[in-house]
């Protein structure tokens, strides 16, 4: 009798411990999720605090003025076609071009 009694109080204690152990585990990973949740939803309402501030400072009618202004005493003038390039590597072939034909001006100058 007695020892049953002890037998039934160890295995339910050891039987507690891991559920113990397993619901603590359980925890820890969700509470790692909702931090790495938090974290992206406070940069998200940062970036987006930032571009609300942004739009409503860009589009404020004394900023469009201004920056009219500024444009007209620089006399803005539009870019050409041909120096608006799509990707890096046309802009690469252009100057390269550019380059093998100064060094050729060079070369003839100093003859």
């Amino acid at each position: 009798m007695f020892k049953i009694k002890i037998f039934i109080s160890i295995s339910t204690f050891i039987i507690l411990l891991i559920i113990t152990s397993i619901i603590k585990n359980q925890t820890r990973e969700i509470e790692k999720k909702i931090f790495k949740i938090n974290d992206t939803i406070n940069f998200k309402e940062r970036d987006l605090s930032e571009t609300q501030f942004d739009f409503a400072y860009l589009t404020s009618p004394s900023m469009i003025q201004k920056k009219i202004e500024y444009l007209d005493i620089q006399q803005y003038s539009p870019l050409d076609y041909s120096k608006i390039f799509l990707n890096i590597s046309s802009f690469l072939d252009i100057q390269n071009k550019f380059a093998i034909i100064n060094e050729n001006e060079k070369k003839t100058q100093k003859k």
